[in-house]
Order: C-alpha cells, then sequence, then structure tokens
C-alpha cells in the first residue's frame, strides 16, 4: 500500500525513520468519483461514524504550514476535544529527550501510495465546549495550548510570530468511522473530511506498530486490491487542502 512506487534510497530511508517511531499510519485517500463503490465495496454504514469539526490555526499566508507547523484543535462527538501542535519532517533521533519522554508527545510516520512523512505531536486534551468558545472569539487562542505546547510552537515558529495574528481556519466537517472489516484481521479508519465548497476527500488507514509495518503494508494492499478499491489514484493531503481553502476565504474577505 505504501511502499509499492518508492526508490531504493526511499526504502533506506522510511527503514530509518520507522524504526524510531512510535507508529506508522497507512493511509490512502481514495478519488472522489469512487467514494461511494469504496463505501459499499467495505460495508462502511455512515450511521455508525462518529462526527468532527476540525480547526486549524495559521496566517492568512500560511506562514506555519510554511515553517512545517500545524496549529489545530478538535471537537469530538461523544467525547471531549482536543489541540495538537505538529511539526513535519522531523527526525526521531534529533528530538530533545525531554520532549521525547513527554507524555503529551508521539512520533509518527504517515505512509501513503509513493510517499511518506514522519511527524513529531504534541497534544493535550480539551473540553468541545473551550473549542468552541475559543474559535467563536470569546476565549483567547492561547487558552487552548499548555505552556509546553507553546513553548514547542514558539521553537519552531517564523520569529516574532504569536498566537494573536494568527486567523481561525474552518471549520472541517469530518465523519470518522473505526471498525474491522470482515476479511481483514487489522482495524481500519475511514474519514470522510467534507469542505464548504462541495469537494470531499476520503482516506482509508490502518495503524500499526513500526516493526510490523510492511507486513501490514502488504496485507492492507492485498485486502483493498481484493475489493476493489483503487490503489492508484493522486494522492491529496487533507490538512493542507483544509488550509488553502480556508485561508484563501480570509485573503478575500
Amino acid at each position: 500500500m505504501a511502499t509499492a512506487t518508492l526508490s531504493d534510497d526511499q526504502l533506506g530511508d522510511l527503514l530509518d525513520l520507522i524504526k524510531d517511531a512510535d507508529s506508522v499510519e497507512l493511509k490512502l485517500t481514495v478519488p472522489e468519483s469512487a467514494h461511494y463503490a469504496a463505501a459499499a465495496a467495505l460495508g462502511v454504514d455512515p450511521l455508525d461514524a462518529q462526527i468532527r469539526q476540525i480547526y486549524f490555526f495559521d496566517t492568512p499566508d500560511l506562514s506555519l504550514n510554511r515553517h512545517g507547523v500545524v496549529l489545530r484543535a478538535r471537537r469530538v462527538q461523544r467525547r471531549g476535544g482536543d489541540s495538537i501542535v505538529k511539526l513535519r519532517p522531523v527526525i526521531p533521533k534529533q528530538i530533545p529527550k525531554g520532549l521525547r519522554k513527554s507524555a503529551g508527545f508521539t512520533v509518527e510516520v504517515d505512509a501513503m501510495p509513493g510517499g511518506y512523512v514522519c511527524s513529531g505531536t504534541l497534544k493535550e486534551s480539551r473540553e468541545n465546549a473551550d473549542v468552541r468558545q475559543v474559535v467563536a472569539g470569546s476565549e483567547s487562542l492561547e487558552a487552548l495550548f499548555s505552556k509546553q505546547q507553546r513553548a514547542f510552537l514558539s521553537e519552531h515558529a517564523p520569529t516574532g510570530l504569536s498566537l494573536g495574528d494568527l486567523s481561525v481556519l474552518g471549520p472541517i466537517l469530518v465523519l470518522k468511522l473505526k471498525f474491522e472489516p470482515e476479511g481483514f484481521e487489522r482495524r481500519l479508519v475511514v474519514e470522510l473530511w467534507m469542505y464548504p465548497d462541495g469537494s470531499r476527500v476520503l482516506e482509508l488507514s490502518t495503524k500499526c506498530a513500526p516493526a510490523e509495518a510492511f507486513m501490514a503494508a502488504a496485507e492492507t494492499r492485498a485486502f483493498l486490491s481484493r475489493r476493489g478499491i483503487d490503489l492508484s489514484g493522486e494522492q491529496q493531503t487533507k490538512t493542507l487542502k483544509a488550509l488553502e481553502f480556508f485561508a484563501a476565504r480570509v485573503k478575500g474577505a
């Protein structure tokens, strides 16, 4: 699933990253024209999906994103929300030991057909109501991020950029479903990101331990192929699409 079109050098680099990561997530985006067929082939019931609202925070020219930083908050149905500061790409061996040992910090390799990226994410739990108050403007953005998160952001953000310089980009409405499809022994995750212009991104993913990444990729690829899922379509980045969409709206306001 993830290694089909990687060069020998890319495979070597991927191996180096995986062995020092906490987890590996194998991802595939399905062409929009094939969304309904893919859902039917996998036996997906949309009524089982969890609703999420995702907000990003960046400047209108996406200064944070250009520096490899993603600032995000989520509201999650039937569960609490969260806030994250994500840095990508990262090299696990170069991450400071204190941060690496932090309970809220994880290193994960995202692998998809033809590419991969390793990211470091610092996450904090937040109440859904708190996220709503911040994006509504009744609380400052600082209220969503811990002291450690703000320090991590400050270390990697452009010089002089503060939380007060950031715009709210969102929300994106997401339907997320975790399930074990018949004939597949791993848990599969389906995420449907719905953008305000009517476009959609459908992503299939499964997580695994670093030691089993290549076996998991082979098993997942075989399973999806048997179900008629197109593995050769152009891959889309959900986050970048969302950032560019809402940044354009802010600029045009």
